[in-house]
């Protein structure tokens, strides 16, 4: 496999409609970045077809026969749970979608802008997801070498050109209105589509952003990422459990409870 080859996200299409898949992907083909391993008529196709080729993204109807798009995503829960964007031709289930995490919802017919965009926010998350920073290892081999906390040698790794101006509290809009947000009270923060929920002492407050935007706000000694979705204050963690399945969960002070994915668990370890 060339370089070109490795960079490409590897696509499944599945949606029971014989020409929604052809229509599909035609226009998916037009990327020179993507792939397409499988194109899935069912539910039961698509688990299979994931299991199998561990693709990047995942485009999946939501009505299918047998089993629904929410059906599959509880089948596949856990480290081989691809990215999903929701084709459908219906909007009812965009809260629904986005409460599973789904990085997109495109309506039937597709538009070629929505599309874009969607596809590029599947090739940011999956620069995220594959892109450790070579400080972020360097201060991993630190801590281990030192067993110094984290913070307390991260001024030797990040230079003043490396250390950007983080902001001390988010501006949230909601209507009319702005609630400051004091960053040291966040507790964590998951991505729901365009929207990011950022819980507060039990409050959930509701901004339309990326993730990567608002990653780029908070400080990385404090804030990090546990799983694709979720961003957690390192300093709220209260306990760390193992689970029989290899699986871990954190305990926040505000009574939370987050699982963090075995994919992150070796970048974060040295936090707690």
């Amino acid at each position: 496999m060339n370089q070109s080859e490795s960079k490409k996200l590897k696509a499944i299409i599945v949606d029971d409609e014989e020409l929604a898949r052809q229509g599909l992907s035609m226009r998916i083909e037009q990327y020179e970045d993507l792939e397409i391993v499988a194109e899935c008529r069912n539910g039961k196709e698509a688990i299979a077809a994931i299991i199998e080729h561990e693709p990047d993204v995942v485009f999946l109807d939501i009505q299918m026969p047998g089993m629904t798009g929410f059906e599959v995503i509880n089948e596949v829960q856990g480290d081989v749970m691809p990215m999903i964007i929701f084709v459908t031709a219906y909007d009812a289930f965009a809260v629904a979608a986005f409460k599973v995490h789904a990085i997109d919802y495109l309506l039937k017919p597709v538009e070629v802008e929505g599309l874009a965009r969607a596809i590029d926010r599947a090739k940011q998350q999956k620069e995220q997801k594959v892109a450790i920073p070579e400080k972020q290892k360097l201060l991993e081999l630190a801590v281990s070498l030192t067993g110094k906390s984290a913070s307390a040698i991260g001024e030797l790794i990040y230079s003043e050109e490396d250390i950007v101006e983080r902001a001390d509290r988010l501006a949230i809009k909601d209507g009319s209105s702005i609630t400051f947000v004091p960053v040291k009270d966040i507790d964590w923060i998951d991505a729901a589509g365009d929207y990011m929920c950022v819980h507060v002492k039990n409050n959930t407050h509701i901004m339309r952003t990326t993730m990567k935007e608002l990653e780029a706000k908070l400080d990385p000694l404090i804030f990090q990422r546990v799983h694709r979705s979720t961003i957690v204050n390192t300093e709220q963690v209260e306990k760390v459990s193992s689970h029989i399945n290899g699986e871990f969960h954190l305990t926040l002070s505000c009574g939370s409870s987050i699982k963090m994915s075995r994919s992150y668990k070796g970048k974060v370890k040295h936090f707690f």
